[in-house]
């Protein structure tokens, strides 16, 4: 039986051409890297829905459905052969100062030139904002 994609939501907050990175911390998986605020989609939420509280549960935001824009599309198979679907939204405002949450799972937030993205950019995620910012809304990769 084919396995079902997992469906990932991440989150692009844009401020003055940078965008906020959360460094994986006692995760077991690319502890060390920097990723998006980021995290599966509930089988009780849509991709909106799951965008937003991940928002609020990993750096403390509130973001109006109608602030969030659809940016790119990823069908992604990871280096352990796990395919994913990686839903990238862009947010130019929202409420509250990003920060946090999640010490447990996050070493600090920084922010970070879009186009010039450190070398411990997660994959998966450097590859969607590099496509969120050529304007372009699909990918695969991986396959």
């Amino acid at each position: 039986m084919p396995q079902q994609p997992v469906n990932d939501v991440m989150l692009i907050l844009e401020r003055n051409g940078a965008v906020c990175l959360a460094e994986r911390r006692g995760t077991g998986y690319a502890d060390g890297m920097l990723n998006l605020p980021s995290g599966k989609l509930d089988d009780d939420e849509d991709v909106f829905d799951a965008v937003r509280r991940e928002a609020l549960e990993e750096v403390g935001v509130t973001i109006e459905r109608d602030a969030l824009r659809i940016v790119h599309v990823m069908h992604f198979r990871n280096p352990e052969g796990e395919p994913r679907v990686g839903w990238f939204f862009a947010a130019r405002h929202w409420e509250g100062e990003p920060r946090n949450m999640e010490p447990h799972k996050c070493a600090g937030l920084s922010w970070h030139d879009a186009d010039h993205l450190p070398d411990n950019t997660v994959p998966y995620n450097a590859l969607g904002i590099s496509h969120w910012r050529k304007g372009e809304p699909f990918s695969v990769h991986g396959w």
